[in-house]
C-alpha cells in the first residue's frame, strides 16, 4: 500500500500562498472565458468568413463545410474532455491546463493567418477549428479539478460559480464579439484570442501549481478507443443526419447517418462492458456510486439536452424573423441578434455567483432545484408569446431564463465536484464535461429536426401560395417551395436574404417590381412565421420535458445540508477504492494537507 499525498511530485506538500486559489480562480475564467468565446464567435461572423474565401456556404456542395465551422469546436471537446481529465489526474491538472492554453494560442495564431481561398482555406479552418477544439479540451477538462484543489469546500460553490459564470457569458460574448469584428475583417475572428492565449500561457506556466492528489496509472487505451470512436460516430451521423438526402428535407435515413448514429451507440455499449471489466478504466464507475455525482450529472445532461439549443433557436428566430420585421436589414442581423440577447447574459451573471455562495452554505438542492423550475416557466412563456413579439416581455423572459440557468448551474457543479475524492477530481470534472457538451451538441441536432420537421408541414404551402401572389412564375414557386427547410434555416441564421438566394437575379429582374416586395424586409418574415412556430412549439415542448426529468435528478442529488453533508461520500468511495491496493487520502483530510499553509 502507498501514500499519494497532494503534490506536484507525489511525495512533498506544496505550501501555498494565501493568494494563491485567486490566482487559480482568476486564470481559469481566463480560460473558460477564452474557450466558450471562440465556441460561439464564429457563429455570428460566418457569413464573413465564407465571403472572405470566397465559398457560398449555401450551396449543396459546401454545406458539411458550414456544419463543421459551427459543430466541429464543439464535438472534438465532448469527446475529448474525459481523457484529457484523466491525464491530468494522472500527470498533473496544471500541466494539462498549461499545455492546452499554449495548443489554443498556436492554433488561434494560425487560423488568424489564412491566407488561402476556396475549398482549401476551408479545410484549413475547420481542421485548425479542431485543433483549437483540442486546446479548448484540456481546459476544460481540468479547470474545475484546479479550482477545487486550490479552494476549500466551503468556497468552492463561489469559486466554481464564477468559473460556470465565464463559460455562459463567454457564449454570449462571442456572438457580440463576432458581430463586431467579423464585418471589420473576418481574420481578426481568430486573432482576438492570440494576445489571451499568449498572456494565459505564460501565466499559467509561472503561477499554477499541482496541488491535488496524483495517481499514476496505466492509461485505459481500449476504453479511449471505443468512446471515442463511438462518440465521434454518433455526433457526426447527428451532424450530418440534419442535412437534405435523397430529397428529403433530413438526414435520418440516410444508410451512412444510421450507420454512424448506430455504430456509434453499439461502440458505446462496448465501452460501457470494458469500463467495467478493467483495472483502471477511463470512466471510473464508483463514481456513480456518489449520488451527488451520478445524479447530479444526470440532471445536468438533460438540462443541456434541454437548453443546449436555444440559442440557436433565439438567433434563427431574431434574425430570420422579428429583427427584419422591426426595420433590420439581413446583413445587420447578426450582430443585432446577439445584442437582443444580452438579458440572458445578464440574468446569469446575476444568479450564477450568488447561487454558488449561497449553495455552499445552504446546499444546492433548494437552487437546482428552483433554477430548472424558474427555465421550465420561461420556455412556457417562450411558447406562448406571438413569433411577432414585443420586445420587452421576450426581453423579460431572457432574463428570467438567464437567471433560472445561473441558479442551477453554479450549486450543479459545485455539488457534482465536492462529492468527488481528491485523486479523481481531473476524470470527474472531465466526465461532467463530457456528459455537458455531447448533450449540447445533440441538443443542436435535435432543435434543428424539431424546427425542420415543424415547418416541412405548412411551409411548402405557405412558401408556394405567397411566390404565387407576387408574380413568381408556377414552376419556379414550385421548385423554390419544395426545397429542403434546413436552406432556408441556414439563410436565416447566416444573415442572408433567403429570397435572393432562393430566386436568384433572373426571376427577381422579371417581376413587376423587380423583386423589391419578395427580397424586402417583410415578405419572408411574415411568409414564415406561421410555420417556424409549429417547429418552435415542438422544440420548446421537448425541453420541457427534458427539464422536468432534470428537476427530479437535481431533488435527488442536491445536498440540503452544506458542504459537510457532501464531503462524506467522497470518504466512502475512497474506502472503496483503497481496495485496488492504493491507500487514499479522503477529501477532507487532503483538503487540510493541502491548505494547512494556505490563509482562507
Amino acid at each position: 500500500m502507498r501514500t499519494i499525498r497532494p503534490s506536484a511530485m507525489d511525495n512533498h506538500p506544496i505550501m501555498l500562498g494565501p493568494h494563491y486559489k485567486w490566482i487559480a480562480l482568476s486564470n481559469t475564467t481566463l480560460g473558460m472565458l477564452m474557450a466558450t468565446i471562440n465556441a460561439s464567435i464564429v457563429l455570428i461572423a460566418l457569413p464573413d468568413i465564407f465571403h472572405g474565401i470566397d465559398i457560398n456556404p449555401l450551396s449543396p456542395g459546401n454545406i458539411s463545410y458550414l456544419l463543421w465551422m459551427m459543430m466541429g469546436f464543439l464535438v472534438v471537446t465532448a469527446v475529448l474532455v474525459v481523457t484529457f481529465g484523466r491525464l491530468g489526474d494522472m500527470y498533473g491538472r496544471v500541466r494539462m491546463y498549461n499545455l492546452g492554453f499554449a495548443i489554443f494560442a498556436a492554433s488561434s495564431i494560425l487560423l488568424a493567418a489564412t491566407w488561402m481561398h476556396g475549398t482549401t482555406a476551408a479545410l484549413w479552418l475547420i481542421g485548425w477549428r479542431i485543433v483549437q477544439g483540442v486546446g479548448g479540451a484540456f481546459l476544460v477538462a481540468n479547470s474545475t479539478a484546479i479550482l477545487t484543489d486550490a479552494f476549500p469546500a466551503r468556497q468552492r460553490g463561489l469559486a466554481l460559480g464564477i468559473n460556470v459564470v465565464a463559460g455562459i457569458a463567454g457564449t454570449f460574448l462571442g456572438l457580440l464579439l463576432g458581430g463586431l469584428l467579423a464585418p471589420v475583417n473576418w481574420h481578426y475572428v481568430f486573432l482576438v484570442s492570440v494576445p489571451f492565449g499568449v498572456f494565459g500561457t505564460f501565466w499559467a506556466y509561472a503561477k499554477l501549481r499541482d496541488n491535488g492528489v496524483r495517481r499514476r496509472t496505466a492509461m485505459d487505451w481500449w476504453g479511449n478507443m471505443t468512446f471515442a470512436g463511438g462518440l465521434i460516430a454518433l455526433l457526426v451521423g447527428i451532424t450530418y443526419g440534419i442535412q437534405p438526402y435523397g430529397g428529403r428535407t433530413m438526414g435520418w435515413t440516410n444508410p451512412w447517418v444510421l450507420a454512424a448514429v448506430i455504430g456509434g451507440v453499439l461502440l458505446l455499449a462496448v465501452f460501457a462492458v470494458i469500463e467495467s471489466k478493467v483495472a483502471e478504466p477511463l470512466f471510473n464507475l464508483e463514481l456513480f456510486r456518489i449520488r451527488s455525482f451520478s445524479a447530479g450529472n444526470v440532471a445536468n445532461l438533460l438540462a443541456s439536452l434541454g437548453r443546449g439549443g436555444l440559442q440557436f433557436v433565439l438567433l434563427i428566430w431574431l434574425q430570420g424573423i422579428w429583427l427584419p420585421q422591426h426595420g433590420y436589414g439581413f446583413a445587420e442581423t447578426p450582430l443585432w441578434a446577439g445584442i437582443y440577447l444580452i438579458p440572458l447574459t445578464v440574468g446569469f451573471l446575476v444568479a450564477a455567483p450568488l447561487a454558488g455562495v449561497l449553495s455552499d452554505r445552504f446546499g444546492a438542492r433548494m437552487f437546482t432545484m428552483a433554477g430548472l423550475a424558474i427555465v421550465i416557466v420561461s420556455f412556457v412563456l417562450f411558447m406562448v408569446i406571438p413569433v411577432n413579439f414585443p420586445y420587452p416581455i421576450f426581453a423579460l423572459i431572457l432574463l428570467i431564463n438567464g437567471l433560472g440557468t445561473g441558479l442551477f448551474s453554479s450549486p450543479n457543479r459545485a455539488d457534482v465536484m465536492n462529492g468527488l475524492p481528491a485523486n479523481t477530481r481531473g476524470v470527474g470534472a472531465g466526465m461532467a464535461a463530457t456528459f455537458q457538451n455531447a448533450a449540447f451538441v445533440l441538443s443542436i441536432g435535435l432543435s434543428f429536426t424539431l424546427i425542420v420537421i415543424g415547418l416541412s408541414r405548412s411551409l411548402p404551402s405557405t412558401m408556394f401560395n405567397g411566390l404565387v401572389d407576387q408574380g413568381v412564375p408556377v414552376p419556379v414557386a414550385r421548385t423554390v417551395s419544395t426545397l429542403p427547410p434546413i436552406g432556408v434555416l441556414f439563410s436565416a441564421f447566416l444573415g442572408y436574404n433567403p429570397m435572393e438566394q432562393l430566386l436568384g437575379p433572373q426571376t427577381l429582374s422579371a417581376l413587376p417590381d423587380s423583386g423589391a416586395y419578395v427580397t424586402g424586409r417583410a415578405f419572408f418574415p411574415n411568409l414564415i412565421s406561421g410555420p417556424f412556430s409549429d417547429g418552435l412549439a415542438a422544440t420548446f415542448a421537448f425541453s420541457i420535458v427534458m427539464l422536468l426529468i432534470a428537476l427530479l435528478a437535481s431533488f435527488i442529488a442536491g445536498s440540503a445540508g452544506g458542504t459537510k453533508s457532501r464531503l462524506g461520500a467522497a470518504a466512502e468511495v475512497d474506502g472503496r477504492l483503497a481496495d485496488t491496493g492504493v491507500e487514499l487520502i479522503p477529501a477532507h483530510r487532503a483538503e487540510g494537507s493541502r491548505t494547512s499553509g494556505q490563509a482562507r
